[in-house]
């Protein structure tokens, strides 16, 4: 009897190459499911800009707001159609242990290379609680963990880190307490992707960061792909700067949001809380476009400067 060979299942190895990971957005249509086609375009302009990884229905891509039925779906989706060219990292994180044990089951299950798993936030626990949380997940796949202390109320301390990193699937961190962290973290030999930017070109050439996870990459993937791979480059650097304040002038993802609706690949729909960039910022977007050059910029439209009422608001 014939058997058929089951698929190589991801390494941590895998992971710790990555250099550019983008944390995606998440478009909608006008009644509130994904738009699935623009989804589909945003994933490909990842790949021909040179990421590496894309995270699934993280921050950015508003997991925070969807039913875990649709963020299980986005995912195996995103493996589905993308799995053999980039690493699909699935946000299976939760507050609540028993959850997210349960959704990175389910994330592993349709087929995701990697976890991100954020540490328990608003109901925090103590530092053993930490490490047993993470402990829980950590058996079913290569994981990164994410530290977004200004997101949480509670910093990811260094003692959680070292105790955890002996674990075999242990990809490393996604840090956003600055250089010194991350230089704590490659001092020691783990894996460490800059959450921050605006600190990423410095974390990755000065201090040892593997790359980033990247916000900024949705919208200019070349470039942040030759931030991460081609050497220290503080023209490039200082380039970027303007576009990265800008998005981050509000609460991420609302300024990618808006963004990615004035250059055109993504219908100007937002599930509430979020609202779209007043007027002003969205002119000083186009500007920002114009002095980066349009043709570094995903999709093939003219950057406008979209009216108020063309942005709907959703409640999902």
């Amino acid at each position: 009897m014939a058997f058929l060979c089951p698929m190589r299942r991801t390494s941590k190895g895998d992971i710790t190459s990555l250099r550019l990971i983008t944390a995606v957005k998440t478009p909608y249509l006008p009644d509130g499911r994904f738009d699935l086609e623009a989804y589909d375009y945003l994933i490909n302009m990842q790949i021909e800009g040179g990421a590496e990884g894309v995270i699934v229905g993280g921050t950015t891509g508003e997991g925070h707001l969807m039913s875990w039925d649709e963020h299980i779906m986005l995912i195996g989706h995103t493996v589905n159609c993308f799995g053999t060219r980039i690493k699909v990292i699935g946000n299976t994180g939760s507050n609540s242990t028993g959850e997210a044990v349960h959704a990175t089951e389910q994330g592993f299950a349709v087929g995701m290379h990697a976890a991100l798993h954020i540490n328990p936030y608003y109901g925090k626990t103590s530092t053993e609680g930490m490490i047993a949380h993470f402990k829980a997940v950590l058996p079913m796949g290569p994981t990164i963990i994410y530290n977004a202390p200004s997101r949480t109320g509670q910093d990811i301390p260094p003692l959680v880190i070292e105790v955890l990193s002996s674990h075999p699937n242990i990809a490393g961190v996604k840090e956003c307490a600055g250089h010194e962290r991350v230089k704590c973290y490659t001092d020691k030999g783990i894996s460490v992707w800059s959450g921050n930017d605006d600190e990423c070109h410095d974390s990755r050439w000065k201090y040892g960061a593997t790359g980033v996870i990247s916000v900024t990459s949705n919208l200019v993937p070349g470039l942040m792909h030759g931030l991460m791979h081609e050497g220290e480059n503080a023209t490039l650097n200082e380039k970027l700067l303007p576009l990265i304040k800008w998005l981050f002038c509000e609460p991420n993802p609302i300024p990618l949001d808006t963004a990615l609706a004035q250059l055109g690949v993504a219908r100007p729909v937002l599930r509430l809380p979020y609202k779209a960039l007043p007027l002003e910022k969205r002119v000083e977007f186009v500007r920002i476009v114009d002095a980066i050059g349009r043709e570094h910029f995903i999709g093939n439209r003219e950057v406008r400067v979209l009216d108020d009422e063309d942005f709907v608001s959703i409640c999902q």
